[in-house]
C-alpha cells in the first residue's frame, strides 16, 4: 500500500445522500467526529504526561537525575514541535481518521515499550545510562506520535462545523487536554504509588489503545466523503467564487499552498506563536514538575501531590468549556479581551502556587484558579484566536505554526529547569532549591499575558 495514499483525503463519495436525510444524518455525524476528536486527543495525552507522575521515583531510586529527565522530556516536546509544525500543514490535506489512528498507536506503544525497559533496569538488565538513552529515544519517537493527533482533530472542526459554532465546540474540544491531564495524575499516580513507576507506563499505554478504537469507530473524514454536501452549503455559508467553480486536484493543491503561504507571513500569527511559547513553558512547568515540586518544596508524599496537581486540568475543563460559547454570544468571536483578563488571573495563581505556603486549601484554590486560566488560555492563543486569523482550509498551517512554538518553548523549559534544580544547591533533607526555577516559571506567564496586547487591533478571517 502506497503510504502517501493511505493518509490522503478521502474522495467525495460517489453515492450521494438524499437531500431529505442530510440533516439528520450531518448532525450526528459531526458530533460522532467531535467526540472521536475529544475523547480520542484527550487519551493522547496520557501517554504524553505519564512521564511527569514518575519523576521523584526515578530520582529516588538513583537511576537518572533531574537534568536526565528534563533532557528526556525536551527529547518529546522539541520532536514534537517539529511534528507539529510539519502535521499541522500534512493535516489540511489528509484522511483524519487514519491520520490521528496512527499517530495514538505509535504513542501508546512508545510508553507499553519503555515500560518493559523499566523492568529491565530494575532487574539490572540495562545500565543506567543505557536506560537514559533508550528512554530519550523512545520518548522522542512518543513526540513524533503526538503530534499527529491536535492537528486532524482541530481540522475536524473546521471540516464539519460552521462558524457561527465553531468557538463553541473548540472549547468543548480544548478540554480534552484537561481530561486527558487529570485523568493521567490520578490514574497514574495511583499505579505508580501502588505498584511502582514503570506500571505507569502500562497503564498510559493501554488507555492510548482505547482511543485508537474511539477514534476508529467514530470519527469521519469529511462531509462529502460521506455523501453529504459540502460544510458550507450545510451550514448555509455563503461560498466563494472558487469554491463554487469545478477547480482541478492540482490547481487546488497549488490554491492551499498559496493560502498556507499566507498564514507564514501573517505577523499576527506569530504573535500567537510567542504569547503561547511562554504560556506553554508555565503550563507544562506544573504538568511536569509540580507534582515533585509539593514532594519536595512543601512535604507531600505521592499520592497527595498527584491528587493535588490532578484538581488543575479537572478546573480547566470550566474554562474552556465556558470560554468558547462565551466568546462566541457575548463577545461575537472577540476573544482578546477574555484572554487578556485570563491571563492575569493564571500569573495570580500561578504566585499562589509557588510562593505560598503549604496549606492545602491555598494550593487547592492556586490549581483551581490556574487550572481555569490554563484552560482558556490553551483554547485561545495556540488555537481558536488562531485559526480566527486564517482561512478554514489553513487551519492546520495556524495550528503547526503555534505549536512549534509552544513545544520548542516547553523543551526549553524542561532543559532550564532540570540544570537550574541540579545547579542552584540543595535546601534542607537534600531536596532541591527552586527559587530561581519559581521566578522563571512566573515570568514566562508574565510575558505571556501582555504579548497578545499587539494583536488586539487584528481583524480575523471570515472564510
Amino acid at each position: 500500500m502506497n503510504i502517501l495514499k493511505f493518509f490522503t483525503i478521502s474522495h467525495p463519495s460517489s453515492r450521494k445522500v438524499a437531500a431529505d436525510r442530510e440533516p439528520k444524518l450531518y448532525r450526528r455525524l459531526r458530533m460522532e467526529t467531535f467526540l472521536a476528536g475529544t475523547l480520542g486527543y484527550a487519551l493522547y495525552y496520557v501517554c504524553r504526561l505519564s512521564m511527569g507522575v514518575m519523576k521523584q521515583p526515578l530520582i529516588d531510586a538513583e537511576l537518572l537525575t533531574a537534568t536526565q529527565l528534563g533532557v528526556i522530556g525536551a527529547c518529546l516536546y522539541w520532536i514534537y514541535a517539529v511534528g507539529k509544525l510539519v502535521n499541522g500543514f500534512l493535516a489540511d490535506r489528509a484522511n483524519i481518521k487514519r491520520f490521528m489512528a496512527v499517530g495514538l498507536v505509535l504513542s501508546a506503544s512508545a510508553n507499553f515499550i519503555m515500560g518493559v525497559l523499566g523492568i529491565s533496569a530494575l532487574n539490572g538488565v540495562i545500565t543506567n545510562s543505557a536506560l537514559f538513552i533508550l528512554f530519550a529515544f523512545c520518548w522522542g519517537v512518543n513526540g513524533w506520535a503526538q503530534s499527529m493527533g491536535a492537528p486532524p482533530a482541530i481540522v475536524g472542526l473546521s471540516r464539519w462545523f460552521p462558524l457561527k459554532i465553531r468557538g463553541t465546540f473548540y472549547g468543548f474540544f480544548s478540554a480534552s487536554h484537561n481530561i486527558g491531564e487529570g485523568f493521567s495524575f490520578l490514574a497514574v499516580g495511583l499505579l505508580v504509588a501502588t505498584f511502582g513507576w514503570k506500571w505507569g507506563f502500562f497503564g498510559a499505554a493501554l488507555a492510548g489503545a482505547v482511543g485508537v478504537v474511539l477514534v476508529l469507530l467514530m470519527m469521519h473524514d469529511t462531509p462529502e466523503s460521506e455523501g453529504l454536501s459540502s460544510i458550507e452549503i450545510l451550514s448555509g455559508e455563503k461560498q466563494s467564487t472558487e469554491t463554487q467553480e469545478f477547480i482541478s486536484p492540482e490547481e487546488e493543491i497549488r490554491r492551499k499552498r498559496a493560502i498556507q503561504k499566507m498564514v507564514v507571513c501573517n505577523p499576527g500569527i506569530w504573535v500567537l506563536a510567542a504569547a503561547s511559547a511562554f504560556l506553554y513553558i508555565s503550563r507544562y512547568a506544573i504538568n511536569e514538575w509540580g507534582i515533585i515540586f509539593l514532594q519536595e518544596s512543601k512535604g507531600y508524599d505521592l499520592a497527595e501531590a498527584a491528587a493535588m496537581v490532578s484538581i488543575n486540568p479537572i478546573f480547566g475543563i470550566i474554562g474552556t468549556v465556558v470560554s468558547g460559547w462565551l466568546s462566541d454570544t457575548l463577545f461575537k468571536g472577540d476573544r482578546k479581551y477574555t484572554a487578556f483578563a485570563v491571563g492575569i488571573l493564571e500569573v495570580v495563581a500561578l504566585a499562589l502556587f509557588l510562593f505560598g505556603g503549604p496549606a492545602r486549601w491555598l494550593n487547592s484554590l492556586a490549581m483551581v484558579l490556574f487550572g481555569i486560566a490554563i484552560g482558556v488560555l490553551v483554547s485561545f492563543l495556540p488555537g481558536l484566536m488562531a485559526i480566527d486569523l486564517v482561512p478554514r482550509e489553513a487551519s492546520g498551517a495556524a495550528i503547526g505554526i503555534t505549536g512549534i512554538a509552544s513545544y520548542v518553548a516547553a523543551g526549553i523549559q524542561m532543559i532550564v529547569t532540570g540544570l537550574l534544580l541540579d545547579n542552584t544547591g540543595s535546601g534542607e533533607a537534600g531536596v532541591h532549591d527552586y527559587t530561581y526555577v519559581c521566578w522563571f516559571w512566573l515570568g514566562a506567564a508574565i510575558l505571556s499575558c501582555l504579548l497578545p496586547i499587539l494583536n488586539w487591533r487584528r481583524a480575523s478571517a471570515k472564510f
